[in-house]
């Protein structure tokens, strides 16, 4: 890992998260926000890509150092997150980012994988500070973003075979954003699993679109945030 952990304000408390830095020293900032795992290694790295990729990252700890790699404890840490404290968390993390030496322009990128795909979205409909939103499969059936205050541009990426997000929720949210008035654009890759983009799960990973993704995405934010 290359970036550190560091702890910011979340509406009076202490929060700690993983931040990493480009090498250059300044860039545009982009909140990472976890899967159900937790802020495991995975999310770490991701920051660190979005680093060496010229962004200033930061994954807010939104489990309050807790982390699992059972799917029946991450169910179950996931359904007990207070969706409040949640809030002040991501609010904090954006407000950090702005305020950061190392970051360039006045809005922050959210992206978030399962869990942290719908909390990207909610950050997005609850903070006009954020000026561009990725979501990777999102899901979280407590978590429910007002689209009708979303300022932000929607870039969307799922699965064909997800059981959890199947294509239908995906055009779905697709054709609730462009009624709502909104720009968005939502990718499908075929023949992939849930959590195609983890590359630590070799059982779901997927290279080729992982790849796209990413691709993609680094695109749509230095559009975006620049």
């Amino acid at each position: 890992m290359n970036g550190q952990m560091i702890e910011f304000n979340s509406n009076g408390t202490q929060s700690q998260g993983y931040l990493a830095t480009p090498a250059a020293g300044k860039g545009p900032a982009i909140i990472v926000l976890q899967e159900w795992w937790g802020l495991v290694d995975h999310i770490k790295d991701i920051c660190d890509r979005f680093a060496a990729a010229g962004f200033v990252a930061l994954a807010p700890d939104l489990y309050h150092g807790e982390s699992t790699t059972s799917p029946d404890n991450a169910g179950r840490l996931m359904m007990a997150i207070n969706i409040e404290r949640t809030e002040n968390d991501l609010r904090g993390a954006v407000n950090y980012l702005l305020e950061h030496e190392a970051t360039t322009g006045n809005k922050v990128g959210t992206v978030g994988f399962c869990m942290g795909g719908q909390l990207s979205l909610y950050a997005a409909c609850a903070n006009d500070k954020v000026g561009a939103c990725v979501n990777f499969y999102g899901i979280h059936p407590d978590v429910k973003p007002n689209l009708a205050t979303l300022q932000a541009p929607v870039l969307g990426f799922f699965a064909e075979n997800d059981s959890s997000v199947p294509p239908a929720a995906a055009r779905q949210l697709e054709s609730d954003l462009k009624a709502a008035g909104k720009e968005v654009e939502i990718h499908i890759y075929p023949g992939v699993d849930h959590a195609f983009f983890n590359n630590t799960r070799p059982e779901v990973f997927h290279q080729e679109s992982a790849q796209d993704a990413w691709a993609k995405m680094l695109s749509f934010f230095q559009t975006e945030l620049n």
